[in-house]
């Protein structure tokens, strides 16, 4: 029997808080008062829960993400994509993130909030990357230098103005965000047709 790891037993604490953290949300955000409740409800040793999260709610809020992109990466390596072009391949995988999100859609308004603090923005921002990587490197991106870089960087956008729109879509079935999301993905890909050509054309590219 494999033994546990400080590592594992951090994980696992996290991950007990953030189940008990999540009912709290709604009405605390992502603060003090939430960590703490959620040291109660989850019955945790004290000096545990504050190694596992030792920011307490913002902490908490990141655990929250990132369960929400390996949730997406799960779902993505389980299903067969191969019929897809590239860029449904893409326009899939935002969409699935945002679904997931959807799973608590206070709790991603809050974390919104909480980043969109001054304090928190390179957090947040960190965080949008992570997807995007997330994505890509899923998607079995191979580029390397300039490309690995530009592409993050534009899914990044993409996907944080997709769930902006989400969060104030009110259409039966997000069908609004969908559409929304199939415009940026369309847009993206023309932007790189035409980046290709320049880059192709020695007259350009010089």
């Amino acid at each position: 029997m494999e033994r546990k790891t400080e590592i594992d037993h951090l994980e696992q604490a996290r991950a007990k808080l953030l189940a008990a953290a999540l009912p709290h949300v709604a009405f605390d955000g992502w603060t003090r008062d939430t960590f703490e409740a959620a040291i109660t409800d989850s019955g945790l040793d004290d000096g545990l829960a504050r190694s596992a999260v030792p920011r307490g709610g913002i902490d908490l809020a990141i655990a929250f993400h990132r369960a929400g992109d390996a949730a997406m990466v799960e779902a993505l390596e389980a299903e067969d994509l191969s019929a897809m072009r590239y860029s449904e391949r893409i326009e899939y995988a935002v969409r699935k993130r945002i679904e997931i999100a959807g799973l608590d859609r206070e709790a991603v308004r809050r974390g919104i909030t909480l980043f969109a603090l001054p304090i928190n923005a390179a957090e947040g921002a960190k965080l949008v990357w992570g997807t995007a990587d997330a994505i890509w490197t899923t998607l079995g991106d191979t580029s390397t230098d300039y490309n690995w870089y530009s592409k993050r960087t534009i899914l990044s956008g993409v996907y944080s103005s997709t769930l902006l729109f989400w969060l104030g879509d009110e259409s039966d079935g997000a069908e609004a965000t969908w559409a929304f999301l199939s415009r940026r993905i369309s847009g993206v890909m023309q932007f790189e047709k035409v980046k290709a050509q320049v880059r192709d054309n020695k007259l350009a590219s010089a």
